[in-house]
C-alpha cells in the first residue's frame, strides 16, 4: 500500500513539473467572448450581447504544418490548421469566440472540435471566426 501510495505521489508531481513546463510555452492570451441571450429588466425585451467570459488567459497559438495547395475548378487554396494550448481548469463552450494575441498579431476564432483534455493542458482545434452560429 505504501508503494501504491509513494508512486501516485510521484506521477502527480510529473504531472504537476510537466504542466509547469508547457504552461512556460505559453505566449500568447486568449479572450473567450459568448453570444448571449439576455433580458432587459427596464422593457423586458430580450436581445443578443456579446459577453466577454474569460479574458487574458495565457496560451499559446500553434499551426498545423501547411500542406500542400488543394486543387479546386477555380484556384488554388492553401490549407493550414490552428490549434490552441490552454490550461485544462478552463471551459470553453462551442460557438464561442476565441480572440488570441500572439506575437502582436490579434486573430479570432472559434472552436472547431471537441476539446482534448490532459492533466496538464488541453488542445482545441480552431477555425477563423467567421459569425456566430
Amino acid at each position: 500500500f505504501i508503494q501504491a501510495y509513494q508512486m501516485v505521489k510521484q506521477m502527480k508531481a510529473a504531472q504537476k513539473a510537466a504542466r509547469k513546463a508547457i504552461e512556460a510555452t505559453y505566449f500568447g492570451t486568449l479572450t473567450v467572448t459568448e453570444h448571449q441571450t439576455v433580458k432587459d429588466e427596464k422593457t423586458k425585451l430580450t436581445k443578443s450581447v456579446d459577453v466577454v467570459v474569460l479574458q487574458d488567459e495565457p496560451c499559446r497559438l500553434s499551426f498545423e504544418k501547411m500542406q500542400t495547395a488543394v486543387r479546386s475548378e477555380s484556384a488554388a487554396t492553401i490549407v493550414q490548421g490552428a490549434k490552441i494550448f490552454v490550461s485544462p481548469d478552463i471551459s470553453i463552450k462551442a460557438g464561442s469566440k476565441l480572440t488570441v494575441t500572439q506575437d502582436n498579431v490579434t486573430t479570432d476564432y472559434t472552436r472547431s472540435g471537441e476539446s482534448a483534455i490532459y492533466p496538464t493542458h488541453q488542445e482545441i482545434m480552431l477555425e477563423l471566426f467567421k459569425e456566430y452560429a
